[in-house]
């Protein structure tokens, strides 16, 4: 690996304190985005019309929830509106979600584990496909599980860390959820800026 390509090794608890620095002045719109993301995927789970609208929705909404996060964690600006900014790239946004989807669920078929490591090995293609809009899902995806080869554990337990966290926004009916969660996608996008330098 070239001295380019290097990765600065943190810790978990390094991309929680970054996190954590960054949040400051966007905890309520961090929230607020989280809740209306959030919202608008029940909302198609309660009507049960998942399978239909949900790969016309959720592919860009999840793009424009990292758009969102990324801009928090690059210290520009972020506008709630922001959130679909996804709509934008519609297409490979869907098919990036669709196709992870199924695949994580085939791979979920053979045993429990790997499906999660499937989940973890797809992980960053969102914040790719984001970075680089003309990539094609197949790209966005196989980029990512190149990125994430030898880092699956590594961001597992960072975001295990949060776990006391979920546990604790059980007891309050998920309302803790609308904060925490955020949280932890801005330590996984600061997990993300560190590691990117591997495909650089």
């Amino acid at each position: 690996m070239s001295s380019a390509n290097k990765v600065l090794e943190l810790t978990s608890k390094d991309y929680i304190e970054k996190a954590k620095e960054k949040r400051k002045g966007n905890w309520n719109k961090l929230a607020l985005v989280y809740f209306c993301n959030m919202s608008i995927n029940l909302l198609l789970q309660a009507f049960m019309i998942t399978s239909i609208l949900a790969i016309f929705i959720s592919g860009p909404l999840q793009l424009g929830y990292t758009t969102c996060i990324l801009e928090v964690s690059r210290g520009e600006e972020m506008r709630v509106g922001d959130l679909l900014e996804g709509f934008n790239n519609k297409k490979r946004s869907i098919l990036l979600w669709l196709v992870n989807s199924i695949f994580v669920f085939l791979w979920s078929l053979l045993l429990f584990f790997p499906g999660i490591i499937a989940s973890y090995s797809y992980a960053m293609s969102f914040y790719i496909l984001r970075d680089n809009p003309d990539l094609t899902q197949k790209e966005a995806r196989e980029r990512s599980i190149f990125m994430m080869r030898g880092y699956k554990w590594k961001l597992f337990c960072l975001q295990f860390r949060f776990i006391g966290w979920m546990l604790l926004s059980v007891l309050t009916l998920g309302i803790l959820s609308i904060w925490i969660a955020p949280y932890m996608e801005l330590a996984t996008a600061e997990f993300y800026e560190n590691i990117k330098n591997k495909i650089r």
